[in-house]
């Protein structure tokens, strides 16, 4: 039933993303169209500014609903949520900013790599697509029926605004945690008063986990302290479709998790934290802005950019993609 689910999922993907470069013109084409070995997939930032890509500035009204529907279709239901959640909080950004409600389209740039419209007869031709833009980063790479969207990245700013908090939850979650743990135990989780400047993976192409703190171990943690530690874990898997977010947890071994805090820890304080262990690594940050600022990234160590996914497609004999 899950591969079944999977795959009509995917086939939602494939179908969308097909025809939104179906839809596009030539020009467009040359902005949105990329191949899966192309080098600037791995080139992103979460910093304002522009990008590689189509953005919806340059997209007409069904192009940018295409594109819309594209970001939810690759996510959860809350995962859909906090994208749209991101674009919805930064034009309240630029509208503070400016004191105008007409900010104009909002910045994000769509690539799409490979085809996924090619018929390929074993159905394992590579493809995927991207969205970049200040504070969300998706990278989606299919192969066959399986998918990955790491790294992926949300973030806020204003952190709250008109009571709205895109990220509350996921922060809640950690403070709760770490007010659960006895004084030892707190000892080993918080590394510093003060929480780093930002996360400290920043937007690396490979995400190395020796920057984090070694943090408290989830074996060293009682039974409801880890049903915390694995409730918040899953919080950043469930993002993607559930298909994938449970492939993930199904391999992960849970006992390699640790937990690590820096910071204050009363909400509005400024903090940081992070989850770490086997291939998932996540981060948040709500430092600056004096704690109105949040970051937050979920990287898989072996799947970001559809690592393993393209290596054991490339390992079977099969070219670069040549489909775009």
């Amino acid at each position: 039933m899950c591969h079944d689910r999977a795959v009509r999922e995917l086939g939602r993907i494939r179908a969308l993303a097909a025809e939104l470069a179906a839809a596009a013109t030539e020009d467009q084409l040359r902005s949105l169209k990329g191949r899966c070995d192309d080098p600037t997939l791995r080139e992103w930032t979460y910093l304002p500014g522009d990008r590689p890509g189509l953005s919806f500035e340059h997209m007409t009204a069904e192009q940018r609903e295409l594109a819309h529907e594209l970001i939810a279709a690759t996510h959860s239901e809350a995962g859909a949520e906090l994208a749209r959640g991101v674009i919805e909080v930064e034009r309240m950004r630029r509208q503070l900013a400016t004191g105008t409600q007409d900010v104009g389209p909002d910045k994000y740039w769509f690539r799409v790599y490979g085809d996924p419209a090619f018929d390929d007869p074993g159905g394992a031709a590579p493809w995927g697509w991207r969205v970049n833009g200040h504070h969300l980063a998706v990278h989606a790479i299919v192969v066959g029926d399986r998918l990955t969207v790491t790294p992926h990245f949300i973030g806020a700013e204003p952190a709250e605004v008109n009571g709205r908090r895109i990220l509350g939850p996921d922060e809640d979650a950690a403070r709760a945690l770490l007010t659960a743990l006895d004084e030892d135990q707190r000892r080993a989780a918080v590394f510093a008063a003060e929480p780093p400047d930002d996360i400290l993976t920043r937007d690396d192409p490979a995400a190395d986990p020796s920057v984090l703190p070694a943090g408290l171990r989830r074996t060293d943690m009682t039974a409801p302290q880890q049903e915390m530690l694995d409730a918040l874990t899953r919080r950043y898997l469930d993002r993607a479709p559930k298909p994938y977010a449970d492939a993930v947890w199904a391999e992960l071994d849970r006992d390699l998790l640790r937990f690590a805090w820096a910071g204050g820890t009363e909400r509005g304080d400024r903090h940081y934290y992070c989850v770490a262990g086997g291939d998932v690594l996540i981060e948040y940050d709500n430092q600056q802005d004096d704690g109105n600022h949040a970051h937050s990234v979920w990287r898989h160590l072996r799947d970001d950019w559809g690592g393993d996914l393209l290596r054991a497609h490339y390992a079977k004999g099969h070219n670069a993609d040549t489909t775009a």
